[in-house]
C-alpha cells in the first residue's frame, strides 16, 4: 500500500489528510472518503476505527482517503458542530475526484460515529458519492437520495444504542438499497471488533465497485 500525506482546500480553509492507494494497481480505481469521529473527543484520521477501514479498502484495491476535519492536526479553522465539517467531507470528495488515479464513477463516502453522520449528511447532498458507509452514526440525517447505503452498529454500543438503529431500519432500507449490520458483542468504539467492522465495509464497497 502507498501512502501519500496531501494537503486540500475547503473553502479558505487547508485540511490534511493521507490517501491510501492500492498495490500494484492498474488503470483507475474506486476510491472511497472515510471520516474521522468527533474532533471534540479527540477523533481524527490516526483513530482505530479510521485506519482500519482505509487499510482495508486500499487492500481490496481501492483507493482511500483520510483526512482531518477543520480544527483538527494540522487542518485550519475551528470546529463547526458538524456544519463545516459536511463542507470538509464534500471537498475531500472532489479532490479525490480529481486525483488521476480514480475513477470518479466509483466514488463512496463513509464514516465513524460523528464522521458517520457527517459522511450520510454530504452524500444525500452530493451528487459525485454513489454510496455511503455509516459506521455507529448517532444521528441519523434525513435519507433523501436513493443511493445504496450501509448502517453499522454495534450490541453493546451504549452511545448509539443498537435499538435505534433497528428502530430506522426501514428508513435506512429506503428502497431496498440501505443495509443495517449488527455485530455481536461490539461497543461504541469497536476495541477488538475493527477487522470484523473493516470486512462489512470492504463487502458493501466491493459489491459495488469491483463486481
Amino acid at each position: 500500500m502507498l501512502q501519500k500525506k496531501i494537503i486540500f482546500k475547503s473553502g479558505p480553509l487547508k485540511l490534511e489528510g493521507r490517501l491510501l492507494l492500492p498495490p500494484a494497481a492498474s488503470g483507475t480505481v474506486p476510491g472511497v472518503v472515510f471520516c474521522h469521529p468527533h474532533p471534540l473527543y479527540g477523533g481524527n484520521m490516526h483513530n482505530n476505527v479510521t485506519l482500519a477501514v482505509g487499510r482495508a479498502l486500499a487492500a481490496r484495491g481501492m483507493a482511500v482517503l483520510l483526512f482531518n476535519f477543520r480544527g483538527v492536526g494540522l487542518s485550519e479553522g475551528i470546529y463547526d458542530d458538524g456544519r463545516g465539517e459536511i463542507d470538509d467531507a464534500r471537498a475531500a470528495i472532489s479532490f479525490l475526484a480529481g486525483c488521476g488515479e480514480i475513477d470518479r464513477q466509483r466514488l463512496g463516502l463513509g464514516g465513524y460515529s460523528f464522521g458517520a453522520t457527517v459522511a450520510l449528511a454530504a452524500a444525500m447532498r452530493d451528487e459525485a458519492v454513489k454510496a455511503v458507509a455509516a459506521v455507529s452514526p448517532p444521528v441519523l440525517p434525513h435519507l433523501s437520495r436513493p443511493i445504496p447505503r450501509l448502517v453499522i452498529c454495534g450490541t453493546k454500543d451504549t452511545l448509539v444504542p443498537v435499538s435505534g438503529i433497528l428502530n430506522e431500519k426501514e428508513r435506512i432500507a429506503g428502497d431496498g438499497s440501505g443495509l443495517v449490520e449488527v455485530v455481536e458483542g461490539a461497543d461504541h468504539f469497536w476495541s477488538g471488533y475493527e477487522e470484523k467492522l473493516a470486512a462489512l465495509v470492504v463487502a458493501f464497497y466491493g459489491r459495488l465497485f469491483l463486481n
